[in-house]
């Protein structure tokens, strides 16, 4: 099973993207022949190779910025077919830059339109009939799930709300009356009556989602499956694999003490700590025209500091002030510390687009640069709002075993939202990152960061 940061991604979904860029390639190359000839072609080819490279590797890049590889949801097809054509203007926007930069690079206008028309019809079919295997969640594994309650409904949940998952339910074992049962599917009162399907191959994994496990484990039939080739799979590390967060509310300390990951060696922290000060001058340095006006901005905008400092809790606990542009009026809480909104009176103009924007964000750098913070980590609460979170919600305080970070895994997969409801699932985005922490999940966060920003998905 192919697993990217420690995360399931089916296979199919996997040969779609390398196949629609294998689609992308050819047909620019076959436009190439067609239009200059096998004699010019194999004359340059390395230049014709690599022209057609760099199309394929814009559209793509455009398609992935633009959620088009995004299929948890499979939407109406002319809705996907003109967000496809946007997607391609988008495209020769950003090809026309590279060939101004790099002229060698251009292609002939002849040749860029009809590849262009080629790739563009191929492209829409190949989707058509992708999400029509989808639909009928084609290849996907068959899974047994053992459990019916609550614990089990998340699961369900977690394989029927996303139509890429991977996997379908074929059976349940538990409680036929159970609202986590879809209809039509067998359900058996103990995991002998699995026996069946297991033998004609019509299961391939059990995922055992119990509520209450002790002395309710036939551990017997369960050996007897795996040795049949059936792999046997705990709820909680299915989900985490399946959807990328921790279910905090199932998992015990024994589950964190025993699992793999929440290790972090020192190599691991010198390699971080190289890239944080590395990316931090860097974007120090380009950034400093927009740090500039911002700040006469604020200045202007309403009477008060540039500058914001906070008290929020950081690695091991310790305090520090966090550094952004204000946003807000100056007195914004005379009355106190409260959970900041989406829709926020205490915002100026002027906060309001920076906040948007993600602007107010830039000082955080000097927190990178000082060891404060991280490029990559938890968001950094306030001191007063982790006390009442710690109490509250089971394993709060190990998302400060790392630096807190300017972006994070929650902030890219769960949208904006203040509360401690929010917080909890946030948590289960944190203690993933912190139980699989590596330098490629850091550069993969970054990335999705510039798409949470450039089209203002996500938190803060």
């Amino acid at each position: 099973m192919p697993y990217i940061l420690k995360k399931y991604y089916p296979w199919r979904n996997l040969l779609f993207v390398l196949s629609e860029g294998t689609l992308i390639f050819v047909i620019i190359n076959c436009v190439f022949i067609s239009w200059a000839g096998a004699d010019e072609f194999r004359e340059f080819f390395s230049l014709y190779i690599f022209r057609a490279i760099v199309v394929t590797f814009v559209f793509q890049l455009c398609f992935y910025y633009f959620d088009l590889y995004d299929h948890t949801v499979i939407p109406m097809f002319s809705d996907h077919m003109l967000k496809v054509l946007q997607t391609f203007g988008f495209g020769c926007i950003v090809l026309a830059f590279v060939y101004y930069m790099i002229p060698s690079l251009t292609i002939s206008t002849r040749v860029f339109w009809s590849g262009l028309f080629a790739v563009g019809a191929v492209v829409l079919s190949w989707r058509f009939t992708y999400f029509r295997l989808l639909e009928r969640r084609m290849f996907d594994q068959p899974v047994a799930l053992v459990g019916t309650g609550p614990f089990a409904a998340q699961v369900v949940s977690a394989i029927d709300d996303r139509k890429d998952s991977g996997h379908k339910i074929v059976a349940f074992v538990g409680d036929k009356k159970s609202p986590a049962v879809r209809n039509g599917l067998p359900v058996f009162e103990n995991v002998k009556g699995l026996r069946d399907l297991c033998e004609k191959g019509a299961v391939e994994k059990i995922v055992l989602a119990l509520d209450e496990r002790r002395g309710m484990l036939p551990m017997g039939d369960l050996i007897q499956y795996k040795f049949m080739g059936i792999e046997i799979l705990d709820a909680v590390g299915f989900y985490e694999k399946l959807t990328g967060k921790i279910m905090v509310e199932k998992v015990n300390p024994s589950w964190m003490l025993f699992s793999e990951g929440f290790y972090v060696g020192r190599l691991k922290r010198m390699l971080k700590r190289l890239i944080d000060i590395t990316a931090a001058s860097g974007m120090l340095l380009v950034s400093s025209p927009v740090f500039l006006l911002s700040a006469l901005v604020i200045s202007f905008e309403s009477p008060g500091g540039v500058f914001y400092r906070q008290e929020r809790v950081g690695e091991n606990g310790r305090v520090f002030n966090i550094i952004k542009f204000r946003s807000m009026y100056a007195d914004a809480e005379k009355d106190g510390p409260v959970w900041a909104a989406e829709k926020d009176n205490r915002i100026t103009r002027c906060g309001a687009f920076i906040r948007k924007t993600r602007i107010d964000e830039l000082p955080q750098l000097i927190n990178v640069l000082g060891g404060d913070m991280s490029f990559v980590g938890p968001r950094p609460e306030r001191p007063v709002f982790v006390s009442e979170l710690a109490e509250k919600i089971p394993f709060y305080s190990i998302r400060h075993m790392v630096k807190p970070g300017i972006t994070g895994w929650a902030q890219i997969y769960y949208p904006y939202g203040a509360s401690e409801k929010d917080s909890l699932h946030k948590l289960e985005y944190d203690l993933y990152y912190i139980k699989n922490l590596s330098i490629g999940m850091d550069l993969a966060t970054i990335f999705q960061t510039v798409k949470v920003v450039l089209f203002q998905k996500g938190a803060r």
